[in-house]
């Protein structure tokens, strides 16, 4: 009987589990998305962004002989210029910087203390106040403005409000002053140094930088917040129903109270969704747009103009298409950069050496042996030399 030897078996590319053909199907389902995003998308950005470059006057095609190219004179006619462009600019974005700054943190703040309470065992009746908050989400900006429009009239429900417990209310949607500037003023500060007053920034004095959200953009700010934290509610919901309760039983029998189990166990728990609801606030927050275009198109004093308004009526109203489109580029460029400044933020950092220290177990001697410690714990009997001396 002879013995036959058997040829080693070739390795496996990591192809080879993959039937024939498989990858090619894959490609064919995802081709009708592929060009619906490329025509419907990438298309219009980058004919967008020729036209931030160009001076189309909006007439015919932007690739047409008749249109030139200008480079960079739309984003300097909007940052650099001392024109009325450069100070609706400037006025846009301390007012959006304002709402963004007021917005993302009381909307996040709001969305998980309302996440917590849903998730809390204690409370009944948790379907049902999980779709009462929710519900605003869900409700058409126009709708929700509309409304609001009516609660912060001058002689609206809030002002109705305010006057039963002693406060004289403002004519919300025509008050053009800071909340900032009107708390100085309460003190008796009416103007600012010299170095706010005649320094400026983007055709907007440093004082007026300072002056806080108008009185009209404080509704729009509660507007808000109101109106988002639904969402991000059940981001945070989803996220705390992930944690096993098994972790808060630990923290528990190491003595955490409650303020020290949700600080040092569950936020930490919580830093991937803390990351896509700040994402998501700021992406939101800085394209306000809805609720200026159906409600105050910029009035009072154009202390509630946007830049995502200003780019529409750059290019929609005044047909200065070029201005329009690269204020909207700068837009797209602040939030990548607060995006990036954020996730850098949020980033997980290596564990510091000194806490590292507290974490450290004892170290025995490499030439410790498994039977030589075991002998070190065992007692030694006792001398019979010092038994018979002692008796």
């Amino acid at each position: 009987m002879t013995a036959t030897a058997t040829a080693p078996r070739r390795a496996r590319s990591p192809r080879s589990g993959i039937r024939r053909g498989e990858a090619a199907a894959g490609w064919i389902f995802t081709l009708p998305v592929i060009v619906i995003l490329g025509v419907f998308l990438l298309v219009p950005v980058f004919m967008a962004l020729w036209v931030s470059f160009s001076d189309w006057s909006g007439r015919g095609s932007p690739f047409s002989s008749g249109v030139g190219f200008v480079g960079l004179e739309n984003y300097a006619a909007v940052t650099t210029g001392d024109g009325l462009a450069t100070r609706d600019f400037g006025t846009a974005m301390r007012n959006n910087a304002w709402y963004v700054l007021l917005v993302v943190p009381l909307q996040t703040a709001l969305s998980l203390f309302l996440a917590v309470l849903v998730n809390g065992a204690v409370l009944r009746g948790r379907g049902l106040f999980r779709t009462a908050f929710y519900f605003p989400s869900v409700t058409a900006t126009v709708a929700i403005m509309v409304l609001w429009l009516f609660l912060f009239n001058a002689i609206g429900p809030v002002n109705a409000i305010l006057a039963a417990i002693g406060i004289d209310g403002p004519n919300w949607w025509a008050d053009p002053s800071g909340i900032l500037h009107n708390a100085l003023a309460a003190v008796g500060i009416t103007d600012g140094p010299a170095a706010l007053t005649e320094n400026d920034f983007l055709g907007v004095s440093w004082w007026n930088w300072l002056a806080g959200p108008s009185v009209a953009m404080s509704a729009i700010i509660l507007m808000g917040i109101f109106t988002t934290s639904g969402t991000f509610m059940l981001l945070f919901l989803a996220a705390l129903q992930n944690i096993g309760p098994e972790i808060q039983e630990a923290a528990m029998v190491d003595g955490a109270n409650a303020w020290q189990r949700f600080w040092r166990v569950t936020l930490p728990q919580l830093k991937p969704a803390l990351f896509t609801v700040l994402t998501l606030g700021l992406i939101g927050c800085w394209q306000v747009f809805d609720q200026i275009y159906t409600g105050t198109q910029g009035a009072p004093g154009k202390t509630t103009l946007t830049p995502a308004y200003l780019s529409y009526d750059a290019g929609f109203l005044d047909q200065h298409w070029g201005q329009g489109a690269a204020i909207a580029f700068i837009l797209f460029a602040i939030i990548v950069l607060f995006t990036i400044f954020q996730r850098w933020v949020l980033r997980d950092r290596p564990v510091s050496r000194r806490r590292a220290r507290q974490y450290q177990l004892p170290t025995r001697p490499a030439t410790a042996t498994p039977a030589t410690v075991a002998a070190d714990q065992v007692p030694s009997p006792p001398d019979p030399a010092d038994t018979r001396g002692r008796s």
